[in-house]
């Protein structure tokens, strides 16, 4: 806010302060947000790891535009590089309150004493690379455990559990994470110099040498720490479960039982491209990385202010006004962004309290805003980047997938907003006042601010690949700023890459931990089995199959960033669909809408969570109100299979008749979850309102008469009786 400009205590511009509309109302939307966990250093710590967090963004663009690298190489190192920054920035434990509070010095001592083994695993990795150049085909076995496999294992064993009981003050770094980062050094030297050379192909097999499996095994634990430490335990846990079943599974009964796999031939092979460096992976260190430097280019340039402020211009003054820009500024940014929880503490800390402000009750306004920022997955084009892992996981063209996901988008979003309508109907909620917003002519002058996000589409649809588009458009964001009043000099390009290296750590980390699962599933073939289980069911029923490939999807997501939640999903429930006849692109979009919403379903909703801590509401009911306002994103999925005109599969006629059709069903569905439909409607309207939805969202030319039918009588009796809702809710909420 400008220093200059009339505030309330709770940090908003006082209404009765304000004599003509302000430019904006939404600033600091752009802001970093810094996560409980992370470090902030000062002095030449930050310069250390601000340098850090440059190079390795600065890694990515050259490696992928300029001079490539080798495949397995560069996600070795894609996947080294955010352990080593990771465990710079993110503490295994709680702050410290001061240095007083820190922990003892004898756990310093004993944390520096592990670096001794730490360097000596790293020093090996160089004495034996010296040997390959000299010719060696291979390296002593012996040595290779003793001296590389033992000292590596117990010190990243140690230092991850020492990490947890060592308390510093925030500043501080803690000497602990410096031992996970040579280990992370060591596991990936050593597999750059066995991958570049012939043992790359005795992966899986008893002829591996025992030092891939050594530094796999190392480096999954440093995987599964970073994992916890940025996103929490749930994907950590599941994780865990599935490598127990990699050495349980022989002696469970049913379906659930395989042969078996040692060690050795397990952890030679898990890190290779069945599954750490796979698909995950694949996408993570190319198209994922590449947006995220697009995402902190337009956000270094300020263009989320911009976003935010200009959906307060377009949508501010209707009813329910805040509501309704949260659809539209968390669309926008989550489409970006790539994360449900994150886009709600970005643009849920402005939208929330001013929902709140002109009536919204909390839980109301959390669920909104939850709903409306996990919606930002499913928003073409970018898609939160799950596009990108779906054309890598089924290689079906991105642009084919990006046009599949309009009309579904468009449906979970029309029924966000008319859910919230209808709810500022019932409730008589007003709009902002003119006052209260900027001038949408003002902002409509710097509408230039959109031609990164334009280019991006435009070069994608003209043929350029991924890669190039999203260069492109980074370069497009910055060059765009330097007419508008934020330009981007070195100084901010320079920050644009520090940030983009900062907020890459969650998502590589959780791609590389989902790739852990894929492995499993890959080379156990526990994917097959559960494939069978659902042509079992299918045989019973499709309807049945599919409810439970939703469960299965929704579990394995709860709790987890929605890039990993459909990376397994798609690995363990739509090849299972795809045997059961469904085409692959409606099988992964059923997953991966499912893998989206489980970031609002009950009981473990991490954007729900999110919204709640900002709302101040309970976090369980803040969930279940964001389920029901996102009701529609578990109904949709199904239509897929019985429409496929869904997903532009049809001729033009059909896809116009069902895009039309299912809106209108989803306004009937608002209308009914909500009470509300031109008025008041009783319990026996409600019902013939959820028949007359569910008959139009079904997609046959049969039902959708039915539903026009039903929808248009309840519209002339509504009307007739309330005279289109002019009468009701003339009383407005108070504006505080």
């Amino acid at each position: 806010m400008s220093p200059t400009t009339p505030q309330t205590p709770d940090g908003f511009k006082d209404d009765a302060l304000l004599a003509s509309p302000p430019t904006a109302i939404a600033e600091g939307v752009d802001e970093e947000v810094v996560e409980a966990n992370r470090r902030v250093f000062a002095g030449w710590q930050f310069f250390l790891f601000a340098a850090l967090a440059v190079a390795y963004s600065s890694f990515h663009l050259i490696s992928l535009n300029v001079y490539p690298m080798e495949t397995w190489s560069f996600r070795i190192v894609h996947i080294a590089g955010a352990l080593i920054l990771g465990y710079g920035l993110f503490a295994g434990a709680r702050f410290a309150d001061d240095d007083q509070a820190a922990s003892p010095a004898w756990l310093k001592w004993v944390a520096y004493a592990l670096l001794v083994p730490a360097a000596y695993a790293l020093a090996q990795v160089f004495l034996m690379q010296q040997a390959v150049n000299g010719g060696a085909m291979r390296i002593d076995a012996t040595l290779e455990t003793l001296h590389y496999g033992y000292p590596l294992m117990a010190t990243t064993a140690a230092a991850i559990v020492l990490s947890w009981f060592y308390r510093q003050a925030r500043h501080r770094f803690n000497p602990a994470d410096l031992v996970l980062m040579v280990c992370a050094l060591a596991s990936a030297g050593y597999l750059l110099m066995a991958f570049n050379t012939s043992m790359r192909m005795s992966t899986g097999t008893s002829f591996a040498p025992p030092g891939i499996s050594w530094a796999a095994i190392a480096g999954s634990l440093l995987i599964l720490e970073l994992t916890r430490r940025v996103a929490g335990l749930a994907l950590v846990v599941i994780s865990a479960i599935f490598l127990a079943y990699v050495f349980a599974g022989p002696y469970l009964p049913g379906f659930l039982g395989y042969p078996g796999l040692s060690l050795q031939r397990f952890f030679s092979q898990v890190y290779t491209d069945a599954g750490i460096l796979g698909p995950t992976t694949a996408v993570s260190s190319t198209y994922i990385i590449l947006f995220i430097i697009f995402a902190a280019f337009l956000q270094a340039s300020k263009v989320g202010d911009y976003f935010v402020n200009f959906a307060f211009a377009a949508a501010g003054r209707a009813r329910g006004g805040p509501a309704k820009v949260s659809i539209f500024a968390s669309g926008l940014m989550g489409m970006i962004n790539g994360t449900s929880a994150g886009n709600v503490v970005s643009t849920g800390s402005l939208t929330i309290p001013l929902m709140k402000k002109v009536g919204y009750p909390a839980r109301s306004a959390g669920a909104i805003e939850a709903a409306a920022s996990t919606g930002g997955q499913i928003m073409p084009p970018i898609m939160g980047a799950g596009a990108f892992i779906m054309a890598e996981v089924t290689g079906i063209p991105y642009t084919d997938i990006a046009i599949a996901a309009i009309i579904p988008a468009i449906l979970y979003f029309a029924s966000i907003y008319f859910m919230v309508d209808f709810e500022a109907a019932r409730k008589g909620m007003r709009g902002m006042r003119k006052d209260e917003i900027p001038l949408f002519s003002k902002l409509a002058k710097q509408a230039y601010l959109f031609a990164p996000i334009i280019i991006l589409i435009v070069a994608l649809f003209m043929g350029y690949s991924v890669i190039r588009a999203g260069t492109l458009a980074t370069a497009s964001a910055a060059v765009v700023s330097w007419v508008s009043p934020n330009r981007m000099g070195v100084t901010a390009i320079l920050r644009a890459l520090q940030l983009a290296g900062t907020m890459a750590i969650q998502i590589i980390a959780v791609c590389a931990c989902a790739g852990l699962i894929v492995g499993v599933i890959s080379l156990t073939g526990v994917g097959a089995r559960f494939s069978s289980l659902l042509l079992g069911l299918a045989g019973v029923s499709q309807l049945l199959a599919l409810v439970f490939a939703m469960l299965i999807s929704i579990l394995l997501g709860m709790g987890m960033p929605t890039t990993a939640a459909y990376a397994v999903a798609a690995s363990v429930v739509a090849p299972g669909l795809i045997n059961i006849g469904i085409e692959p692109l409606i099988a992964h979009f059923f997953v991966f809408y499912f893998a989206v919403v489980s970031a609002i379903t009950p009981p473990v909703a991490l954007a729900s969570y999110a919204a709640a801590g900002i709302s101040g509401d309970n976090p369980m009911g803040t969930s279940v109100a964001s389920f029901k306002i996102g009701l529609a994103a578990f109904i949709v999925p199904f239509m897929f299979f019985y429409s496929p005109a869904m997903l532009m599969e049809g001729t033009p006629l059909q896809i116009l008749r069902v895009g039309v059709t299912a809106t209108l069903g989803i306004i009937l569905l608002s209308g009914m979850v909500q009470a509300w439909f031109f008025g008041p409607v009783n319990v026996l309207k409600r019902v013939i309102m959820l028949v007359g939805a569910m008959c139009m969202i079904y997609g046959g030319i049969y039902t959708d008469i039915a539903g026009l039918a039903i929808g248009a009588g309840l519209v002339i009796m509504q009307r007739k009786q309330f005279g289109g809702g002019k009468e009701i809710g003339k009383v407005q909420a108070p504006a505080s």
